[in-house]
């Protein structure tokens, strides 16, 4: 009978995988041995594997290029990174490796790209789409930028009162983009996208307030749904919907020459993902080919803007488990060592789940247990592996219950692993401010190769002391 936790994913799943396997008994994630890590650094801790980055979007970039290529399309592909995925440095500093250009949503997005062109990172002839709602100092920030020679900053129109907003701020040509209102799926608590401009509008905008206007060029029309892109006919209608627009509208604008269909590529949340990257992008450039060709416009250029799928992969979160508690007949909890809501709060503001795998110990039977953070909420707790809707771990019931207690504990410490978490859980979670019951945020590395190809780690940020949160507080 085989009752061991590598037994356990193995039966469940592909495994090993590209991104884990393992060795000794101990989990390699992206080819980095996790163990080594924690005995250098210990937990809680944050990890981040450069790599992975440029990764991941050299395969988008040559997914769509292939797709160009089969396709005989007549334009080209340009790869944008949403800066609200992860603003740090580090990431910025992989990203651009890459020669990406850049997607932002607030006025601040524009004084980070100011840095990284001072520090020979950015070019000022990429491009720089501005999306979301642009209060006064954002569309201050892109009438600076546009004085300062970022000639391909395109500021995306969420409303039509921003164009007035711009022509009164702006002193030179200005390249714009309009994002269409897409339709929601019915699911959703609301019918409509609260972002971008209605469909029936964006034809007499064009036409009232930008055709004749010497200071706005319409160059990009741009699309994005909640739900990203999926193979779904939701999905594909939308698409079509917007296609068709971009048609319409190309046939009495002829600069506009670009069509931004958002994002975004999931990235994985369970061993038993499953998604045909390849056959997408061959099917969305086909369908805009295939209908641009219908309507005897040319085709446009494509832009994505992927953030999660670009960061998202790189990244994990290590606990240690402190102590195992019984709480009834059926309940184990494991308490880690850190907080789910200060360290991942999607995984308790919208039911995230991360892929979830113990580091140690693959040679031990396994039980079903409850994960607990250290805050005093009840919401802080990981109970459901998406695939298993439930967590598995080791048994670490090596030592036997005292007399005075159910607790047990263990003579060989389990670690455990939550990865893929790249993406969103810094900005969300308030990186560096106060956590909840003042739950210290862990110390985060970097790890990336050297000329060589080997492991190199880097402190980036040690974990967070008690004065630094005083301070904050006023004390």
């Amino acid at each position: 009978m085989k009752t061991k936790y590598i037994d356990l994913i193995s039966q469940t799943f592909e495994f090993p995988q590209e991104q884990f396997e393992v060795e000794d008994n101990e989990l390699i994630f992206n080819g980095v041995p996790l163990m080594d890590i924690i005995k250098q650094y210990g937990t809680p801790l944050k990890i981040t594997y450069l790599p992975k980055i440029s990764e991941n979007i050299q395969k988008a970039r040559r997914w769509f290029n292939v797709a160009i290529a089969k396709a005989d399309y007549q334009a080209d592909y340009h790869y944008c990174y949403c800066t609200k995925s992860s603003h740090f440095e580090f990431v910025l500093s992989e990203v651009l490796k890459n020669d990406v250009h850049i997607e932002t949503s607030s006025a601040f997005d524009l004084n980070l790209i100011e840095v990284l062109e001072e520090q020979k990172m950015f070019d000022k002839e990429n491009f720089i789409l501005c999306n979301g709602f642009k209060k006064q100092q954002y569309i201050d920030n892109i009438a600076m930028m546009l004085d300062k020679g970022y000639v391909n900053t395109i500021p995306i129109l969420d409303n039509i009162h921003e164009l007035d907003m711009l022509d009164a701020a702006v002193n030179t040509k200005c390249k714009i983009g309009i994002r269409i209102a897409a339709e929601e799926e019915p699911r959703f608590e609301f019918y409509t996208s609260r972002l971008g401009i209605r469909y029936n509008d964006i034809i007499p905008l064009y036409l009232h307030k930008i055709k004749n206007n010497p200071k706005f060029e319409l160059k990009m029309l741009h699309f994005f749904i909640n739900t990203g892109i999926q193979d779904t006919a939701y999905y594909w209608n939308e698409l079509s919907k917007c296609i068709s627009l971009y048609c319409d509208l190309k046939k009495i604008c002829p600069e506009l020459d670009s069509l931004d269909i958002g994002g975004g590529f999931p990235i994985k949340t369970s061993l038993s993902f499953e998604y045909d990257y390849e056959y997408m992008a061959e099917e969305i450039v086909a369908q805009i080919k295939n209908i641009c060709n219908r309507e005897g416009v040319p085709e446009p250029d494509i832009f994505t803007e992927f953030g999660s799928y670009t960061v998202g992969e790189a990244s994990a979160v290590l606990f240690s488990i402190l102590q195992q508690k019984r709480q009834n007949d059926r309940e184990l909890w494991d308490m880690i060592d850190s907080s789910f809501m200060t360290t991942l709060p999607d995984t308790w503001a919208i039911d995230q789940q991360f892929i979830i795998l113990a580091v140690n110990n693959w040679d031990k039977e396994y039980e079903r247990v409850f994960l607990g953070g250290l805050t005093c909420d009840s919401q802080d707790f990981y109970n459901s592996e998406a695939s298993l809707n439930a967590v598995f771990l080791p048994k670490i019931r090596a030592s036997l219950p005292t007399q005075e207690s159910n607790d047990y504990f263990d003579e060989d410490p389990q670690y455990i692993g939550l990865f893929n978490t790249g993406a969103y859980q810094e900005s969300v979670g308030g990186y560096g401010g106060i956590q909840h019951c003042l739950t210290p945020a862990p110390k985060h590395i970097i790890i990336y190769r050297d000329e060589e190809g080997e492991l190199c780690t880097k402190l980036f940020a040690k974990e967070q002391s008690y004065k630094s949160m005083l301070k904050i507080l006023g004390y």
